[in-house]
């Protein structure tokens, strides 16, 4: 039972919270508010003592999970040794140093050097400002159109934020980046995008068309997720990236991959590039890079890429904090762990539990259109009914919140209609049935207009 002192106290967070905090898509009359105060693996506490599942590891990203004592001290000893001095210029420590040798190790061959952020939004605006001054070097500053998709999530910088394909994210915020235009996405579940017309050939025709309209010589890069995470881990056709890599090349257009989400360990794998048939130029990383513990992103690049930005007076792009020590002396423990605990493996079978319990549902009820999962991440399309594939409208009340509140499960609504799950690799099986349980016991009850009887 809560004192009265913490009742008080837990009644001061809320109220504070209200009054000072502003959170990302919440308006400031929305007076509900969830403060967390303590997390271990996949489990966390709210103020009011009140316990809850992570089925959604935050943003995508806690994958060895809360509460991890080691990094804790790993952390420690390096605020003592070292906290902090810029990279910029000559500068450099040992902790970026390793990390840096570390990544490369895991990456894809082709990639060869690195540059670290403190997330995802800075490296995406990195990679765009990287692939448009890589072809001014080469003396064809004209070349620096930016290509993108519909429902794509690329952060929500200025850079990043205008390829980021969702309107409702930059309208009112114009002018925007300039020369940034988006293609269909590969979403095949809702065929109505492509007429009938098979979703590669449709995206690859649609591309070139862009391409003609823009010109070859004026475009420098496409940017895209090996699989889309906000827009509703939407899974490409096998022959997808392999045919929009070879149109790329052929017009001399650089390919960036955004693997904010799948890489380190999210999908199974190091990386989900090599798995889906790309060969990018360049991969904007975050997130699972060092589980959230600390803010830390990492833009990996080919030689042919860096040489050509570091020549002259340099790399042209600089954060007060790139290399961060502690923030790389973490990342490494991270990954240790990620190697000794063998989650990547994990990934994969946790994964298959989460789908093999979620597959009555696809089977039985008409709101769930389908399931799509790749080793920890997994969204349910939610539909009106599965014949139709008509999108549920919004329910008044979130069917995540729903879920939240009557079963302690954190889930998320992605791009409107699919219930997305993304939950640290440290998952267990008897959780991973849990976080089903919790999803079902709310879908079971969703009605045609995404109302909760």
């Amino acid at each position: 039972m809560s004192s009265p002192a913490s009742i008080d106290r837990s009644t001061e967070l809320l109220q504070a919270d209200h009054d000072h905090l502003i959170h990302p898509h919440l308006p400031l009359a929305e007076s509900s508010r969830v403060i967390f105060a303590e997390g271990q693996g996949c489990r966390l506490t709210d103020i009011h003592g009140r316990d809850y599942l992570d089925a959604t590891g935050g943003l995508w990203l806690a994958q060895i999970g809360h509460g991890r004592e080691e990094i804790a001290e790993v952390a420690a000893a390096q605020m003592r040794k070292l906290e902090y001095f810029t990279s910029f210029w000559d500068f450099s420590n040992d902790r970026a140093v390793q990390l840096a040798q570390k990544v490369i190790s895991l990456a894809p061959p082709q990639m060869q050097k690195v540059y670290f952020t403190s997330g995802g939004s800075e490296g995406t605006d990195a990679a765009i400002k990287t692939v448009r001054y890589f072809n001014s070097q080469r003396g064809r500053p004209e070349k620096n159109w930016i290509l993108s998709r519909t429902n794509a999530y690329h952060g929500l910088a200025y850079g990043g934020g205008t390829a980021t394909g969702f309107a409702e994210m930059t309208s009112g915020q114009g002018p925007l980046l300039p020369h940034v235009t988006h293609l269909t996405p590969p979403h095949s579940f809702r065929q109505h995008l492509f007429g009938g017309e098979d979703v590669t050939g449709f995206c690859v025709r649609e591309l070139e068309e862009r391409i003609q309209q823009i010109g070859p010589d004026n475009i420098a890069a496409m940017i895209g997720e090996p699989i889309q995470g906000v827009g509703g881990f939407v899974i490409p056709p096998e022959d997808y990236w392999p045919r929009i890599q070879e149109v790329l090349r052929r017009h001399d257009i650089l390919l960036i991959a955004d693997e904010v989400v799948t890489a380190f360990g999210r999908t199974g794998s190091w990386f989900a590039s090599p798995d889906l048939g790309m060969e990018p130029d360049i991969i904007v990383t975050a997130k699972g890079i060092s589980s959230g513990y600390v803010p830390l992103g990492a833009v990996l690049m080919t030689s042919e890429v860096a040489d050509a930005v570091t020549e002259g007076h340099g790399y042209p792009v600089g954060y007060t904090y790139s290399g961060h020590p502690v923030a790389c002396a973490v990342g490494m423990k991270n990954l240790e762990i990620l190697e000794d605990e063998n989650l990547l493996e994990a990934a994969h079978r946790i994964g298959k539990v989460l789908r093999e319990a979620a597959q009555p549902m696809l089977d039985e009820l008409e709101v769930v259109g389908e399931i799509r999962q790749v080793g920890m991440g997994m969204a349910l399309e939610l539909v009106t009914d599965r014949e139709s594939r008509t999108p549920l409208p919004q329910p008044g009340v979130s069917i995540a919140d729903a879920i939240r509140d009557e079963t302690g499960v954190i889930t998320r609504i992605s791009s409107d209609t699919n219930l997305v799950l993304s939950p640290p690799l440290v998952m267990t099986e008897d959780e991973a049935i849990q976080a089903i349980s919790g999803v079902e016991s709310v879908l079971r009850r969703v009605r045609a207009d995404g109302s909760i009887a």
